[in-house]
């Protein structure tokens, strides 16, 4: 009996390992210090030594039943950017720079070009959010995950100086909302997306095209979420602060909003302010859900909401559309009761 009998190939693992370096090599910023295979990762703090008072901001999230669509699929390669997306975008809603990012993969077996491609999708990820993929995991498990099924998770941590804290305190009655299209339902609610679509949920199903969306269905679900880093960063280069930051994520406007809100301001929100796209129109149709259950569950095409001054609406405009991202006036902030109000 040896540990390969007991299902974990060790030498898979180094197999993987190899294989992933290429795509690890590809994130590297000037302050990681050491290469892949060692016990942790160094990072040196001269990326933030001139601060006034840097301040370390992290964030961690995995891509839940999401992945269920790319085992049915076998496509592996963008899952890891729906991971980086989840974490580095909460960083960014802080005002915070991505600096790293770690993954945590656990497997029923270890087929070493599957992880590669895994990983190749979070250093995708890493690439479009400016972090280092300085170390991970992969855990071979038999016997507790299927053999063809794995899960994946991670963490990112970030800086801001602590004056530039993206804290919602000095917002006002009559600032901008300015709205950051999704690339569709991100990472969130793929239970009910799946009980949606549970008889499509096939790799037949999923490869059926449909004219409403302009792609197969399969394709439109698993697009990876939008990693809105570059443009939270362009608005603030354009000279424009942001008073207050939202990450449409699980729970959509109702949950979340509310979130970047002061006591005593309200989120008031146009829904006919931007084009809610077709997969959203699409599930509500087929699941026959409620247009607030929808509000209340999904992103409805917006995955980044900023709060601005209203003198800075158009050179933050400018800023979205520098970092090649799409710009929407959804709405203003007026005073109320705490929360927000689609109308």
């Amino acid at each position: 009996m040896d540990y390969k009998k007991a299902g974990v190939d060790i030498e898979a693992g180094y197999k993987s390992v190899e294989l992933m370096k290429k795509h690890v090599q590809a994130t590297m910023r000037p302050e990681v210090l050491g290469g892949i295979g060692g016990f942790s990762g160094a990072f040196s703090m001269a990326a933030f030594k001139d601060m006034e008072k840097p301040t370390l901001v992290s964030g961690t999230d995995g891509v839940g039943t999401k992945l269920k669509l790319a085992f049915i699929m076998d496509k592996h390669n963008t899952v890891g950017i729906d991971c980086v997306a989840m974490c580095v975008n909460d960083i960014a809603c802080a005002g915070g720079e991505p600096l790293f990012f770690l993954d945590y993969i656990a497997c029923g077996k270890n087929f070493p070009e599957k992880i590669a491609d895994i990983v190749g999708g979070v250093a995708e990820g890493c690439k479009q959010a400016g972090a280092a993929l300085i170390g991970g995991e992969t855990a071979e498990m038999p016997g507790f995950y299927p053999e063809d099924e794995y899960d994946l998770a991670g963490f990112s941590v970030g800086v801001v100086d602590e004056k530039d804290l993206i804290t919602g305190k000095d917002l006002k009655a009559g600032d901008v909302l300015i709205g950051m299209a999704s690339s569709g339902v991100h990472s969130n609610g793929f239970s009910l997306v799946r009980k949606v679509f549970e008889k499509e949920m096939t790799k037949e199903g999923l490869n059926t095209y449909y004219e409403e969306l302009g792609a197969t269905l399969g394709e439109a679900l698993i697009a990876p979420t939008k990693i809105y880093v570059k443009a939270l960063k362009s608005i603030k280069d354009a000279g424009v602060r942001i008073k207050a930051c939202s990450h449409i994520t699980g729970g959509g406007f109702y949950e979340n909003v509310p979130r970047m809100m002061k006591e005593g301001t309200r989120a008031v929100i146009k829904k006919d302010s931007y084009q809610v796209p077709p997969i959203f129109r699409l599930m509500a149709e087929k699941g026959q859900i409620e247009e607030e259950m929808m509000y209340n569950t999904y992103n409805m095409g917006i995955g980044m909401i900023v709060a601005v001054d209203p003198a800075d609406v158009e050179k933050a405009v400018e800023g979205i559309k520098a970092a090649d991202e799409t710009p929407y006036v959804i709405g203003a902030v007026e005073e109320g009761e705490k929360g927000v109000t689609l109308c």
